[in-house]
């Protein structure tokens, strides 16, 4: 597949063409210059640790409960209640298992240190771009050149950006950007620009495109998006991982939430700051040489890319047509293993950074796109040769979306419970009907207790990964001492239980858009998002809000159980909490929900901050000045 090019690109290296053929899901394939190598020793180990507690408790539970409907025999209703409740018990204990699993693993510090020093390699930064903000994207760059410059070492770098940019006029101030950034850095550090005509396959075919016409001259690349940033330290760590490891094919870094200004953002970076290390550590311990690719902040060996995971058009099952793979970066890790080559995650590499959809609706935009990619994932679970844990990867992908239905059928079968059988829905419409399901009695202490039980591991990942400070040399200090550190816990735990309900309807709402072909493509992602007018709100959350008052009008005619009431309180106010999402976090100072990011800010944030904003002035005033 060869895309058209802008016939002038005085801004990019001359070609090093190589070749990147489309893989074949339904044949297996070995990349013969991908080394041998053994998994991690343990992996079993770890793998028993991670999946059988959670299904020994998924087990115990449904036992339990099956007895709540076992009185008459079973109706098909009790059924499906009591298979939907295990399919989401299993999902919420096995995050459990992982945050415990990491807990374990960050506690045993690592002493190794690697002797052999690392073979220099020549890598490329690659930061494909549609429709950005020029100055956002090239202040990020100049910081991470420079950095990069600074520490020195072996490695040498190339910064690439690749524009898809359908604009003209921003892609006239792309090109302004870049000439200024170059005649203003040092002679050894390289940035390059090329803006495609087409954007042929979009993101997947930007780097694509980039692989065939010069991924010959890199030995590696390192993929970022339009809002990644890291630190010179992180980018040196993992090249020098991808050079110790010749059977590595890509290497993941953790991404750390930073820039988060609303209160739905600091929600979001204080979770990921928090309680995402000690998730994350979990996640690296089971996979082993089967991780994932989260499409951006990992390196990649160039050649084996190119050879293992070069991506077809996806024939769709039902209509036959083919499509775009959309989530290309879960396929593109699960190919690379089938080849042969290792795909690991690093979480504690450190100085890997993103940013998060400052308001709910942004979230839910967002969230519109991944869904779309992720139920992809289903039609490729059957593709020849792919490990077992890479379809757990694809399949988990898509869980985690059709996991939205599957708990808003619970809440609709829990709402025509009622409360009991004499005060039921089922009970009000089919008095005359002798066959009633029998439906456990929520006054009873036992049953009340496993409720709580299923609300308590909701919780468990987050007040388990708390622990984590206490193994990585966290202090309450860097979140504003012991009591603001409580009170900030305490706000996101509130606000993602608030939340959680609208986020369950939207993603619900996205599956069926996806299912019945009402989502097309991608849009841009909102960068800076704001604050929405009450119509948009209104618009966006009206299955929410009329969800939410039918539940209240359930539980004040007696007819539903008081049970749901925090659930109807958070749905009814969806519009409101839409709205919140987008207020600032906090007056002055620092605000809630403040994490080290944000008390200590990293150096390369404040450089690329103070970058951007010179550039936006310099564009804005209709000339270009080489940034200060």
């Amino acid at each position: 597949m060869t895309e058209n090019v802008l016939p002038a690109e005085p801004l990019m290296p001359p070609l090093q063409v190589m070749e990147m053929p489309e893989q074949d899901f339904d044949a297996p394939f070995r990349d013969l210059n991908a080394p041998a190598s053994e998994p991690p020793r343990q992996m079993a180990l770890w793998r028993f640790l991670a999946f059988s507690p959670a299904m020994l408790a998924t087990a115990a539970l449904t036992w339990v409960m099956q007895g709540w409907f076992a009185k008459g025999g079973f109706m098909a209703l009790e059924l499906v209640l009591l298979a939907l409740i295990a399919f989401n018990f299993f999902w919420i204990c096995f995050s459990v298992s992982t945050v415990v699993l990491g807990l374990y693993s960050l506690s045993k510090r690592d002493r190794s240190r690697p002797s052999d020093k690392p073979a220099p390699m020549k890598v490329a930064l690659l930061v494909p771009v549609y429709n950005e903000v020029p100055w956002y994207v090239l202040g990020n760059v100049q910081s991470m050149l420079e950095e990069l410059h600074a520490r020195g070492g072996g490695h040498s770098y190339a910064m690439f950006i690749l524009s898809d940019t359908r604009d003209d006029t921003l892609a006239e101030q792309e090109r302004l950007s870049v000439e200024a950034l170059r005649a203003n850095l040092p002679p050894e550090l390289q940035l390059y620009y090329r803006r495609r005509a087409e954007n042929t396959g979009r993101k997947v075919g930007n780097i694509s495109d980039w692989l065939r016409r010069w991924g010959a001259g890199y030995e590696a690349m390192l993929v970022l998006d339009a809002d990644s940033l890291m630190t010179g330290r992180a980018i040196s760590r993992l090249t020098d991982a991808l050079s110790r490891d010749p059977a590595a094919g890509l290497i993941q870094s953790f991404p750390q939430l930073i820039g988060a200004q609303s209160v739905f953002g600091r929600m979001q970076q204080f979770a990921n700051g928090v309680y995402g290390l000690a998730l994350a550590e979990g996640l690296a311990r089971w996979t082993g040489h089967e991780g994932n690719y989260w499409g951006h902040n990992a390196i990649m060996r160039t050649r084996a890319f190119a050879a293992c995971a070069g991506l077809p058009l996806l024939r769709a099952r039902l209509t036959g047509r083919e499509k775009l793979i959309m989530s290309h970066d879960f396929v593109e890790a699960g190919l690379l293993r089938r080849a042969g080559w290792r795909v690991r995650f690093l979480p504690r590499l450190g100085g890997s950074y993103e940013e998060t959809p400052p308001t709910l609706i942004d979230h839910i935009l967002r969230d519109r796109r991944w869904c779309q990619g992720n139920l992809q994932h289903l039609n490729l679970l059957g593709a020849r040769g792919f490990f077992a844990i890479s379809r757990f990867h694809l399949l988990h992908g898509a869980i985690g979306y059709l996991m939205a239905p599957i708990w808003f059928a619970l809440l609709v079968i829990w709402a025509m419970i009622g409360l009991g059988e004499e005060a039921s829905v089922i009970h009000y419409f089919s008095e005359a009907n002798p066959s009633r399901p029998s439906w456990p009695d929520m006054s009873e202490p036992r049953h009340v207790l496993v409720i709580l039980l299923i609300y308590a591991m909701l919780l468990a990942p987050k007040l388990l990964a708390v622990l984590a400070l206490a193994f990585t040399g966290g202090k309450l200090s860097d979140y504003g001492g012991p009591v603001r550190f409580a009170l900030s816990v305490g706000c996101e735990i509130l606000l993602a239980v608030l939340y959680a309900p609208i986020l369950m309807v939207q993603q619900m709402i996205a599956v069926f858009r996806t299912t019945f072909g009402l989502q097309r493509g991608w849009s841009p992602q909102a960068r800076d998002g704001g604050q929405y007018g009450l119509r948009t709100l209104i618009t966006c959350h009206a299955l929410e809000t009329l969800s939410g008052l039918a539940l209240w009008g359930g539980i004040f005619a007696g007819l539903i159980s008081l049970w749901l009431m925090p659930i109807a309180l958070s749905l009814v106010l969806a519009v409101p909490l839409s709205a919140l999402s987008g207020q600032r976090a906090g007056a002055r100072g620092r605000g809630w929900m403040a994490t080290p990011v944000v008390y200590s800010e990293p150096r390369i944030t404040r450089t690329a901050r103070r970058y951007r904003e010179n550039l936006r002035r310099y564009l804005e005033a209709g000339f270009i000045h080489p940034a200060e």
